[in-house]
């Protein structure tokens, strides 16, 4: 059995940070892209172009990940992407923003884009690896 030094173990942290980051980043856009349609243009129409921006997004970050961290698991990398969405959704948009877990009963709003965050950032980190 290999034993891991503190610095690997400051290291991986670090990365794992990073790659929360992107999440951050990536949720934040999705969030935007809602709070902005809402405005300018109806309910359905926000979540068909939601749907879209959601794992372009996903993707370019998870791409930029890579190139820097190219020995990543793309399991875990996507993993990781849905799973900060997923909970930050449940956490703070649903009871403090929406006050209502209603958007976990929309397919299109919640189900397609957790799919498809999940999609892109596996696909991507796959290929990155090749």
């Amino acid at each position: 059995m290999q034993h891991r030094s503190w610095n690997d173990v400051e290291c991986e942290m670090k990365i794992q940070g990073i790659l929360i980051l992107h999440a951050l980043v990536g949720w934040a856009i999705c969030g935007a892209t809602i709070g902005v349609g809402r405005r300018v243009v109806s309910m359905e129409a926000t979540l068909l172009i939601h749907a879209v921006v959601a794992p372009l997004v996903f993707g370019l970050l998870t791409w930029l990940f890579f190139r820097w961290f190219p020995a990543s698991s793309a399991l875990a990398v996507a993993l990781t992407m849905v799973a900060v969405v997923v909970g930050l959704d449940a956490l703070l948009v649903a009871p403090f923003l929406e006050r209502s877990y209603a958007m976990f009963g929309s397919v299109l709003g919640t189900w397609v884009p957790f799919a498809s965050i999940f999609g892109a950032s596996y696909l991507v980190g796959r290929a990155g690896k090749r």
